[in-house]
């Protein structure tokens, strides 16, 4: 099936996007499994099955879930984001994602991310996309995805209610977080290595589509002219 014909866009229109960072605009998942794989190894974990489990949340939750004895999770998680502040080879933009956010008016859309400021700072850069007006990171939830509060608290920073967003996200947890919240879910899977199961639309990437102002002033999808409709 061609990129194309996998893309399926909601049929409404927004006051507002919020954006998942990790997986949803950058692929930084080689970057990421470095780091959580040597941490994972030096904790004898199974590798292999851990790594799926770490994408989409806060570091510190992932590590507190896990209930290792002995080992303190606030510790853990800060030496692993310094690990991956320093690790951004190969993370790069999604394709399409640069233009598709630059085309956006810069109070109509936020980032909610599960990294640190200065993780998704240094991501952002990597990746060569302009860090937005509106972000909200791990510093500014007390509870993590897939807990509403991260997406509840980017639809107050731009004074919309959730119902209103759109919530773009790659993974399940982020996705039952724009459920919880009350927004309106895009999956986006680009770095997915397996089909994902989801009653959302989805699409695999940001090149066949634009984003569009409409009737009152909301933001809509839209198919690039020349991309048929499935």
């Amino acid at each position: 099936m061609s990129a194309s014909a996998s893309i399926v866009l909601p049929s409404k229109s927004y006051a507002a996007f919020l954006f998942d960072m990790d997986g949803t605009i950058l692929n930084s998942t080689a970057a990421a499994e470095r780091v959580w794989g040597r941490w994972a190894e030096r904790m004898g974990l199974d590798v292999a099955a851990f790594l799926p489990t770490m994408h989409g949340k806060r570091g510190i939750d992932t590590i507190t879930a896990l209930n290792l004895p002995g080992v303190d999770p606030a510790a853990e998680a800060d030496e692993i984001l310094r690990g991956e502040i320093e690790d951004v080879e190969g993370v790069v933009a999604l394709p399409g994602a640069v233009d598709f956010l630059a085309a956006l008016p810069p109070e109509r859309w936020a980032i909610v991310t599960s990294s640190p400021i200065d993780l998704a700072k240094r991501r952002l850069s990597a990746a060569g996309i302009t860090p937005p007006r509106y972000m909200v990171t791990a510093e500014d939830v007390t509870i993590g995805k897939p807990n509403p509060q991260g997406y509840i608290l980017g639809a107050q920073r731009l004074g919309v209610s959730p119902a209103q967003t759109l919530v773009f996200e790659d993974v399940l947890a982020g996705i039952q977080a724009g459920e919880a919240a009350g927004a309106d879910v895009m999956v986006i899977t680009a770095t997915h290595s397996h089909r994902i199961e989801t009653r959302h639309p989805t699409i695999p990437g940001y090149s066949d589509v634009v984003p569009c102002i409409v009737e009152n002033g909301l933001l809509a999808i839209r198919r690039k002219a020349g991309q048929s409709a499935v």
